[in-house]
């Protein structure tokens, strides 16, 4: 069985301010505090997620 591939997300700014389902987003990725990093496997999903907060993550491969 292959190795499922990863995705690092971390939060480089604040949700203070942003629309709620951005908020939430953030929760949903496991995310809510500036500098927290999650290991994520990525699917569609996940990466749907990053896209809707884009501007307040960093993502590494």
């Amino acid at each position: 069985m292959a190795a499922k591939s990863t995705v690092r997300v971390t939060q480089t700014k604040s949700a203070i301010g942003r629309k709620g389902d951005q908020r939430q987003t953030l929760i949903g990725l496991g995310l809510n505090k500036i500098g927290r990093t999650r290991n994520l496997e990525d699917t569609p999903s996940v990466r749907g997620m990053i896209n809707k907060v884009k501007h307040l993550v960093r993502v590494d491969q």
